[in-house]
This record gives C-alpha cells, structure tokens and sequence, in this order.
C-alpha cells in the first residue's frame, strides 16, 4: 500500500497556539498547546530485534484495537522495538477547550481525541520523546500530535516516560487537529517519507446530540 501523503502546512501548524484564558481545571500560567513538527525517526537495521519478536509488514492496514510492532528510533543514537495499539478514537469539539484562547485556525479545526498504547518490545531506553503516530485527514494530509505545555483532561497527550525501557508499556490519548473542519480518516506510523505507512482504521465515535426540550413538557414543569 503506497500512499501519498503531504504534512500539514507549517505555517497553519504555527498558528495553532491555545492559551489558556485562566478560570478552568484544565488552565495554568501559560499552557499552549501546538503541533509537534521535529525530525522523523527512521527505522534501522542498527537496532537489535529480539528474535521472539515479529516486526508488522510495512503498509500493513490495521484496525482500532490491533498492534504493530516497528522499529522507532528517534535520533541515531538510540532505537528499540515498540508496539503500537491504536485502540479507539473520538471526535471532540471545539468547546472542550473553553479555557484556552482559540485563534481562527484551530477555530476552523475539527479536534480528535485517539487513545493508544505503547510498549517496549526492544532492549533499549526511548524515553521523553513524543509517540510516534500521525493522524491523517481525508485529504491524505499527516496531522502531527498537538502538544501542551500544561495537562489537557480530556486527552492528556503525553510523551513516552523519561524512562521507557525493555518491557515498559505506557498509555496516552493524542489530540489531532483536522482544519476546515476536516475529518480524521486514519492513524498512521510513518516515521520518514520513503516507509509505506502503517495505519489503523475504524469507527469513530462522534459526540451523541443534545435532547432536544420538549415545549409542552418544558410549560407543564414550569
């Protein structure tokens, strides 16, 4: 399966700086959150797989709830084994974030909450660096993760432990912001241009509707 991807702009990644606006659980002094756009990892045979371990076919389509386990190496100098389960992924809404300061951007996005699981298969230290996984919207563009510089309780999008060693395993929740009200079509390990991608698929659960108020109901209660 190869498919043609481009990044979100960075200019409009950029932009997408929330500042709390004070007043709410989810506030401290300063938090921002944004799209971590850095250097991808790239998979190599430098790093040691343990031979109980399989690696997952690139281009391989998976489904919420399976994992694939792949080489990540986030700088030359250190990589393991990690095995990635995207388990489920919910549509949000810009609401969630009454208490930050929304530019038109983000405004104009369609947030995504996608809880996923990751464990060391490897033999190596990977720690405090962020989860390898990118959303990808219906216009095959790559969505980088949002990061936060204060918690977001709705989807804590964390990075791996400062220390993440041989069998460690740590859960998170991503935000990925789709523009122009955009749709999530798919989660994806691409960690550099020239991979065939992994990437999981399936339902998206999205927010149920308010009941709508009964009018005559509404009189008789008053």
């Amino acid at each position: 399966m190869t498919r043609l991807f481009r990044a979100a702009a960075v200019s409009a990644c950029a932009a997408l700086v929330l500042s709390s606006c004070g007043g709410g659980d989810d506030a401290a002094e300063e938090p921002q959150a944004s799209p971590s756009v850095t250097t991808s990892p790239s998979p190599s045979s430098t790093v040691n797989v343990p031979t109980s371990v399989e690696l997952t076919e690139v281009g391989a389509d998976l489904s919420f709830g399976d994992s694939a386990t792949v080489i990540y190496e986030p700088n030359q100098k250190r990589g393991s084994v990690l095995e990635l389960t995207v388990e489920k992924a919910v549509q949000g809404s810009t609401d969630d974030f009454a208490g930050f300061i929304l530019d038109d951007y983000t405004k104009k996005s369609t947030p995504y909450y996608v809880d996923v699981k990751v464990e060391n298969v490897g033999e190596s230290n990977v720690g405090g660096v962020p989860v390898p996984l990118w959303g990808v919207d219906a216009t095959n563009t790559l969505l980088p993760p949002a990061t936060f510089t204060t918690t977001f309780r709705r989807c804590p999008s964390e990075k791996l432990p400062k220390k993440f060693g041989a069998g460690k395993s740590f859960s998170t929740c991503l935000v990925f912001f789709a523009p122009d009200k955009g749709t999530l079509e798919a989660v994806s390990f691409r960690p550099n241009q020239d991979f065939d991608p992994i990437e999981w698929t399936g339902e998206i659960k999205t927010p149920k509707p308010e009941p709508k108020k009964n009018k005559k109901q509404g009189k008789k209660n008053n």
